[in-house]
Formats: structure tokens, C-alpha cells, sequence
């Protein structure tokens, strides 16, 4: 790169998704060690282990001299680290994170949001809101059900006003309808405004904001991309995947990115990735905090390890199919959900060899007054949204739902109980999993987490999924959640070839 300036580093913008840096070679090579970082499990996937990829992720290239631009700020505290000059070629912001805009104001947000919501807003919501009106792109970090929705409505309403398109991207077709919907409660005639992508719907509109799943849109040319000035992401800690950056650099003509996020998976790769496709992160609120006002339930969990006689495995998926397909264990997580007071959710990970034969076990015990629901990517978007809105009206519905369909996002104000029926060391996972039963509703001031584990130690050396379960341990004591630990021993009965469960 030819530097015409007389710093060390230039930095321009190329587009919305790039910065175009400039500068000698062995100061690439220090931006390219310092912007490269371990992929956690790479040993693990196909591309490495036939020796195609290294395990590493890197953030700049030296090749071009190009990286993300939500990264800005990282590239200045390098150079002020080592001690390097820089220079910003053209103009010094790029209307980017460090510009702040003087005519926006927590007061003047705060009466905005008051004005065109239904709903009063929270301190740290006008806060959060302001705050990435300010700076054109934010990562925001705030926990399910601290109000995430009526940010994002507040922002779309803000730049419709301007006369900008909007592109919504969520991961489910249930949280397009449930977005749509929510935007309709706080007061907005969304069906003036707001056109709905999923599952083959016509990809053309001239309503200004579209609410899609990044699966219906992932493909489409980058022309599609060019009319929209302003992308918000919705559960943006998904938008770590290929398919999700590709349509984030497809949308190289938008100035305004917001993610929104409850969860981030603890590691420092994830969490540049995705600032270097929204912006800084910004951590609006914490679940504790939440609780502590009053907006969130209080929880309390109960980790049931079934302890079972020592077991072997050879590779992750034969325990796996070990489990999933062990009758007591699947009786137990049946009897349990049936003795639960209050509507409950039970997640699972497979759907025919797992969810399908829980709900059944489930549905031909219960009560016949009992309402029991079984959801899985099969079902479609309404017949979802149905099964929502039936267990908000119900006190003791069953909902046996695959965690793809049911731990990200869906608003269950009326759910008082979550059963772990599969095994996950997911940090997103298991909070956005738990996020599911921490809303308040009605007559709902606590709410109940069962952690089902599996002790199948031989000679000393844990199972997987134990292990996986320890994760979760560690998780559940950096957020501060209350846990108890109960052991219930799983025997087999030599007589008649079958496994009791004994407390």
C-alpha cells in the first residue's frame, strides 16, 4: 500500500464493511498477530483435521490491507500501544464509533420512546437506545427479557422518520411473527411499514423495513442488499457463522448496524467478530440487576445428576445415543414434567429420537384438562405463534420444543418451568435457554430450572456430557445463580434386566 501521509498508519474507509489501512510491511504483520486468534474445537472440525485450515480466524489481511470496520477503535489503541502514528485519510470519523451526535440526548430519547410505545421505557433502555443513536453502530449486550424489542422498535421508528429502509434480520421464523407482532403492541400500524420474509414469501417490497431470518436472504445477489441504510440484528451472537457475515458484508452501503445480543459465548474471537460487524459492544443491564428491580423472576435451579452404573465411551455420539434412548431416564424426565406446577418447557436437541418420544410419553400420561404441545423445525411459523399465545391464557400447559425452535428469543411471559432434557456446554445456549422462563408474568414472581445430568464415570474418568454439565456449573456461578445439586443413583435390577431409580 502506497502511504502518502506521513504517519505510520492511514486509515480509510472503503465501504461500510471495511477499513482500508495503509502502511509498511512488518506493521501488516503486527496488525495481522494481533487481529488472529485460536478457534475454539478447531481440532476437532473436517477442514483441520485434513490439514485445509489451521484453526485460526484473522480479522486483517495483509493481503489488501483490509479489516472490519467496527474494529476502528481497536486499530487506534494499537497504534497507541505501539507507539505508532495514524492518520485518518478523507475524514477522521467516517461517520463511525467515535462520532457523536450533540442533538441526541437521554431526555430527547426518552421522550421519544414515551411518545410512539404503549409501553414506559426503562432507564436503560432509553440509555442503550440513545447511546447507539449517538455512535451509528453498537453491539448491545442486554439479557433476555430486559426489553429488547422495544429498543429495536424505537430505533426502527427513528430512521423510518429519516426516510432510511430498514433490514431486521432475526434467527427464527417464530421471532419474525413474534417481532412484527410486538411492533404492532407497542402502537405501530406494522402492516403499513413492515413487510415479512420466510419460507418462500416474495423477497420485493417497497414497505420500508423488512423482518427476515438470515436463512431466507443469505443467497440473494448483493444488489438486493444496496437499498438498505440501516441492518439490526436480533440475536446477533448467532451472526458468528459464514452465512451470517456473508449477508453483514453484503450490506456494504449500510451506515447503521446494531446488534442486539443477551448472551456472548465468553470467548475473544466471538466477541470481535461481531464488533467488527456492529461496533463496540455496549453492556446495557445484567440479568442480576434485573431480578433485583423486579423485572425479572427470580430463579432457582435444581441440577438432577442421574448417577448410573459406570459406562464406557468410545466417542461423544455413542453416549449420546446411550441416553436418549434409556427408557428410565426418559420415564424420569416424564414423571417430573407431569408433577411440575405451572406451564412448562422442556428442550431437547433430537427430534425423533429424543423429542418425539418424550412428548409421547408425556401427552399419553397426562391429564386430559392438560394441554401438551410438541415443536420442532417441522411446525410452522403460525402454528407456533398459536401454541405462544395458548400458554400465555394456560396455568399447567406442557410444551416439549426442540432448543432450535424454542431457546432463542420467544416471549412466554406465563412459563414458570424449564426441564434441560439434553445435555449442552453452550454458554448462549443454556442463558438463552434460561432466558425463556425469567420473564414475569401474571401472578409470577419465581421461576424453576432443571438441569438434567448424567454420572455414567468408569474407573475415574468422567463422561462427555458430565463434563459438558461442570460447564454449565461454572456458568450458573459467574451469572450468581442459586443451585442445588441432587443426586438420584440409577441401579439395574439383575432379576429382570431393567433400571430402577432410587432418590
Amino acid at each position: 500500500m502506497i502511504n502518502t501521509h506521513n504517519a505510520d498508519v492511514v486509515i480509510g474507509k472503503l465501504n461500510e464493511v471495511n477499513l482500508q489501512i495503509k502502511a509498511e510491511p512488518h506493521i501488516f504483520m503486527e496488525l495481522s498477530d494481533h487481529f488472529t486468534f485460536d478457534v475454539e474445537g478447531a481440532k476437532f472440525m473436517p477442514q483441520y483435521r485434513n490439514k485445509y485450515w489451521d484453526g485460526k480466524i484473522r480479522l486483517f489481511s495483509t493481503s489488501n490491507g483490509q479489516i472490519y470496520v467496527g474494529l476502528l477503535d481497536k486499530i487506534v489503541s494499537f497504534c497507541d500501544r505501539q507507539g505508532y502514528s495514524y492518520h485518518f485519510e478523507n475524514n477522521k470519523f467516517f461517520g463511525q464509533p467515535f462520532e457523536v451526535n450533540n442533538l441526541i440526548s437521554y431526555e430527547g430519547v426518552k421522550g421519544y420512546m414515551t411518545a410512539i410505545s404503549k409501553h414506559k421505557p426503562r432507564d436503560y433502555q432509553i440509555e442503550g437506545v440513545c447511546d447507539a443513536l449517538k455512535h451509528n453502530r453498537r453491539l448491545l449486550i442486554s439479557p433476555t427479557a430486559s426489553g429488547k424489542s422495544l429498543m429495536i422498535y424505537a430505533l426502527v421508528r427513528y430512521y423510518v422518520s429519516k426516510g432510511e429502509r430498514i433490514l431486521l434480520v432475526v434467527p427464527t421464523t417464530s421471532l419474525v411473527e413474534q417481532m412484527y407482532k410486538d411492533f404492532q403492541e407497542y402502537g405501530w400500524d406494522a402492516d403499513s411499514y413492515c413487510h415479512r420474509i420466510y419460507s418462500g414469501r416474495e423477497k420485493e417490497t417497497d414497505q420500508p423495513v423488512v423482518i427476515t431470518t438470515w436463512q431466507s436472504i443469505y443467497k440473494l445477489e448483493r444488489k438486493w442488499f444496496e437499498k438498505f441504510g440501516v441492518v439490526i440484528g436480533d440475536e446477533a451472537h448467532q451472526f458468528k457463522s459464514k452465512s451470517l457475515i456473508q449477508i453483514m458484508t453484503k450490506l456494504h452501503t449500510a451506515k447503521h448496524r446494531f446488534g442486539f445480543t443477551g448472551t456472548l459465548d465468553g470467548t475473544q474471537t466471538h466477541k470481535w467478530v461481531l464488533e467488527g460487524l456492529f461496533g463496540p459492544s455496549y453492556k446495557i443491564v445484567r440479568t442480576k440487576e434485573l431480578q433485583e428491580k423486579g423485572y425479572l423472576s427470580k430463579l432457582d435451579i435444581t441440577c438432577l445428576i442421574l448417577k448410573h452404573p459406570p459406562q464406557k465411551f468410545d466417542v461423544y455420539e455413542d453416549e449420546i445415543q446411550y441416553l436418549i434412548s434409556h427408557e428410565q431416564r426418559n420415564n424420569f424426565i416424564s414423571k417430573l414434567t407431569l408433577d411440575l406446577k405451572g406451564n412448562t418447557l422442556v428442550l431437547f436437541s433430537r427430534v425423533e429420537t429424543h423429542g418425539a418420544i418424550l412428548f409421547e410419553k408425556i401427552n399419553s400420561s397426562k391429564r386430559a384438562d392438560r394441554k401438551a404441545f410438541f415443536i420442532h423445525g417441522g411446525v410452522d411459523a403460525e402454528e407456533r405463534e398459536k401454541v405462544r399465545e395458548i400458554t400465555e391464557t394456560e396455568n399447567n400447559a406442557v410444551i416439549v420444543a426442540s432448543y432450535g425452535t424454542f431457546s432463542t428469543g420467544i416471549n412466554i411471559k406465563n412459563l414458570h418451568n424449564v426441564i434441560f432434557a439434553s445435555p449442552s456446554k453452550s454458554r448462549i445456549r443454556n442463558l438463552q435457554s434460561i432466558g425463556r422462563v425469567l420473564r414475569k408474568g401474571k401472578n409470577k414472581i419465581k421461576a424453576m430450572l432443571f438441569d438434567i445430568a448424567d454420572d455414567c464415570t468408569h474407573n475415574s474418568r468422567k463422561n462427555y456430557t458430565l463434563n459438558h454439565f461442570i460447564e454449565r456449573i461454572k456458568i450458573y456461578n459467574s451469572e450468581n445463580f442459586n443451585y442445588d445439586i441432587i443426586t438420584i443413583q440409577i441401579k439395574k435390577d439383575g432379576h429382570r434386566g431393567r433400571f430402577l431409580l432410587h432418590n
